[in-house]
């Protein structure tokens, strides 16, 4: 009897635990990323009341052994790391991780892994933690380039994206196939055309002014002129036009590329093997680098092209900007933090550090919905979504807790009638002692 009751007193404890684990896990119902726990009970000692023997040698049979428990203990507590379902919040800053990684921060010099992604960013532009400031970790990135380095991922406001210096202009639309070859009459060079020969009725359609603003290095815009004038049924000779331009005395150079360019039986523009495309070079006032612009003719009817019909060819794009400051910002799949710039461009400011243990399960709750290594969790393998980590994160939204509340309301009832069951061995139990002691009596 009085094993019975140390088992049942075992039961008891026992049964309290779990209740603990499981009013933690429906107190935690709604707590961003949290993962449930589990209780499993195993067998404890038990009390040898005989030995097994051995078949005889004249046919009598052996013996099992006899032995009594002595109750039940805590076989493990588990924590599982089921993915949770996640909850749109339209906030860029929350992340939810879809898969086995965990966010890595740093508070102080002490390192952190949380599944929890409602961050924010701080008065000195770090991402960190809502919860407890911890700076949430990556790799950074310098003028739009993402380096190895991994510290404090920042995002600093006003942050100054450099001007880029136009490298390619693209040329796109038609030029009029029916047009006559121009007529330059008494004149030998383009300078020399003036407005009342381009106006003649002979010329009219064989001549084609295109402009653009272009940059340098330093941002400065320059309004780039170009004409064509068609010199052969097949072929339109081209030059840039610097009057108006702030440029140096040299003005602008043509290099490399043919003149004049020639297009071919359909319509396009007929670059063989080894073409080069047409080339500008000019000097800046402004104190910038030289730019060096090529032409983009296209390929087939998509770029330039000859078809009889309206002159409709511009110069649609080119690759310069000014300067910028960075005005808004928002997170990839991949983790990648990318700024939006004044001057309409983008570039990454950094990406979210990913990590992954062989045994999540062995991680040790830190609190603040925060986990830390231990030596049975291993060490942490960082990577970054799409390399060297197969999660992806999904940004405006969190991950929520994974309780299953039915699950937990079950689990509650079979606790309670486990406890109930082992009190009532005790009061079962001590009624038998008492009628042990009543036969004194």
């Amino acid at each position: 009897m009085l094993r019975s009751l140390s088992s049942a007193v075992a039961g008891l404890r026992n049964q309290q635990t779990r209740m603990d684990v499981i009013g933690n896990n429906v107190s935690n119902v709604n707590t961003v990323a949290f993962k449930a726990g589990r209780v499993t009970f195993k067998e404890g000692f038990a009390q040898m009341v005989q030995s097994a023997t051995r078949p005889g040698e004249s046919g009598e049979g052996g013996i099992n052994p006899m032995q009594v428990g002595l109750g039940s203990q805590i076989g493990s507590m588990e924590t599982l790391f089921t993915q949770g379902n996640l909850e749109s919040t339209g906030q860029n800053t929350d992340l939810a991780i879809q898969g086995n990684s965990f966010f890595v921060v740093k508070n102080g010099e002490d390192t952190f892994y949380t599944r929890a992604g409602n961050f924010s960013v701080d008065a000195n532009g770090n991402l960190v933690s809502g919860i407890d400031g911890a700076a949430v970790q990556g790799r950074t990135a310098i003028d739009g380039k993402l380096t190895s380095t991994i510290g404090n991922l920042e995002i600093p406001f006003g942050q100054i994206a450099k001007a880029k210096a136009t490298t390619t202009v693209k040329l796109s639309g038609n030029i009029d196939a029916s047009a006559a070859v121009f007529d330059k009459g008494p004149a030998t060079t383009l300078d020399a055309l003036d407005p009342v020969q381009r106006a003649l009725p002979q010329n009219e359609g064989s001549f084609k002014d295109m402009s653009m603003t272009v940059y340098d290095s330093l941002g400065t815009k320059h309004e780039l002129k170009m004409v064509m004038w068609k010199v052969a049924p097949d072929k339109w000779d081209w030059k840039f036009d610097k009057t108006g331009m702030d440029i140096t005395s040299a003005g602008i150079t043509e290099v490399g590329g043919t003149h004049p360019i020639t297009f071919k039986a359909d319509g396009s523009v007929d670059q063989p093997t080894g073409f080069v495309a047409p080339e500008i070079k000019f000097t800046p006032n402004s104190g910038a680098a030289d730019v060096d612009i090529k032409l983009d003719l296209g390929t087939s009817v998509n770029g330039l092209s000859q078809f009889a019909g309206s002159s409709t060819a511009v110069m649609r794009d080119q690759d310069g900007y000014t300067n910028g400051t960075l005005q808004s910002f928002s997170i990839d799949a991949t983790g990648t933090v990318v700024g939006s710039f004044t001057n309409g461009t983008t570039q990454p400011l950094g990406q979210v550090l990913l990590a992954e243990f062989n045994n999540p399960g062995g991680l040790v709750r830190s609190g603040d919905n925060m986990y830390s290594v231990s030596s049975n969790s291993g060490s942490p393998v960082v990577g970054y979504s799409g390399e060297g980590s197969n999660s992806t994160i999904a940004s405006g939204a969190l991950e929520m807790s994974n309780v299953d509340l039915a699950q937990e309301f079950t689990n509650m009832i079979v606790a309670q009638r486990g406890f109930q069951a082992n009190g009532k061995v005790i009061t079962t139990s001590d009624q038998m002692l008492q009628d042990l002691v009543d036969l004194k009596r």
